[in-house]
């Protein structure tokens, strides 16, 4: 917490147009901090997307509180607004809505619903670096907004590192204190806290790399132009983000119900594909105590049974794009 996180925090807060940033350990620990520092905590619900990475429910657990599952929409896997709005209850405390691969969720309306519930919104932006709805920032929609900086991400680190913005200075001293053990100057501890600091070399690093973040991400959206027009009339489901979104896309998914196929058939011309997520959060053994079963969340299962990433990073040529352009073509006219 020297010079050099000091000043990735103001970089990286200008940067989502917040006025405030807390470099903390992961993005994990950016949920988890801005939810204590918000006072959620035992006896509390937090809605969270049915279909996310389970870090993002994890750090919701983790706070004390428990999270409702919501299902999520059919174009661009998000938390879906008005399932949201039929799962809040009186013990709702916060809602995180996900911007899942880099798509903006619909936070509109999802900030619409939390304002008029009157509970804050916590963005997980861990996969949104960059992305926009309209002219503002992702990250800057909610209370506060959670990114995460693990080397995959569009703002990788060297390792980990994650980082909380806002635009509430008594908001942004309660996190700081919280990362800290809970410090308030050197020798006066007046909450209980952790040890969830970035580090400097961490900070020195991602200063550099926040100055190309934009040209990354616009070859991201090049590549991503790309293989919406060389796939859209193929039988797949490719996300959809709405029409004033500038996403980030931290992952190009497709979607099809012959997902295991299509991945074995482009493994056996040398393309690589990854899923992002198989299973649905309702499903996964970690899980269990909520006490969900299968069918509860039908489109959160459909989307785990369906999604293939395809490559794509800002280094990705146009004739490899091209290449897997091709052979997914292929695929389809056997």
């Amino acid at each position: 917490m020297g010079e050099e996180v000091r000043l990735f925090e103001e970089e990286f807060a200008s940067y989502c147009q917040c006025g405030y940033a807390v470099g903390v350990a992961s993005g994990t620990d950016a949920i988890l901090i801005a939810l204590k520092a918000l006072g959620v905590g035992e006896g509390d619900e937090v809605l969270v997307p049915a279909f996310t990475a389970p870090p993002t429910v994890m750090a919701v657990v983790l706070s004390g509180a428990r999270p409702v599952l919501v299902d999520i929409d059919q174009k661009a896997f998000s938390m879906e607004p008005a399932i949201a709005g039929d799962s809040i209850t009186p013990r709702t405390a916060a809602m995180v809505p996900v911007h899942l691969y880099g798509l903006p969720a619909p936070m509109e309306e999802l900030c619409r619903l939390a304002q008029r519930v009157q509970v804050p919104v916590v963005e997980d932006a861990c996969q949104a670096h960059g992305a926009k709805l309209g002219s503002k920032s992702i990250g800057a929609w909610g209370k506060v907004g959670c990114f995460s900086f693990y080397p995959t991400k569009n703002l990788g680190a060297l390792g980990d590192g994650g980082m909380i913005v806002t635009d509430d200075p008594e908001l942004a001293g309660e996190m700081t204190k919280i990362r800290d053990y809970g410090r308030e100057g050197r020798d006066i501890f007046s909450k209980i806290g952790f040890n969830s600091r970035l580090d400097e070399l961490q900070a020195a690093f991602l200063r550099v790399k926040l100055g190309v973040l934009e040209k990354g991400n616009a070859r991201r959206r090049e590549l991503a132009k790309r293989y919406i027009q060389g796939l859209g009339d193929l039988p797949l489901r490719i996300p959809q983000a709405e029409p004033e979104a500038q996403p980030a896309y931290h992952l190009f998914v497709v979607a099809t119900r012959r997902r295991d196929e299509l991945s074995a058939y482009l493994a056996s011309r040398n393309i690589e594909t990854l899923v992002h997520y198989p299973y649905p959060i309702h499903l996964q053994p970690a899980f269990a105590f909520l006490g969900y079963k299968k069918g509860d969340f039908p489109n959160a299962e459909r989307a785990a049974a369906e999604v293939l990433s395809l490559p794509l990073y800002p280094e990705l040529e146009d004739q490899e794009v091209e290449e897997v352009i091709s052979a997914i073509r292929d695929f389809y006219k056997q």
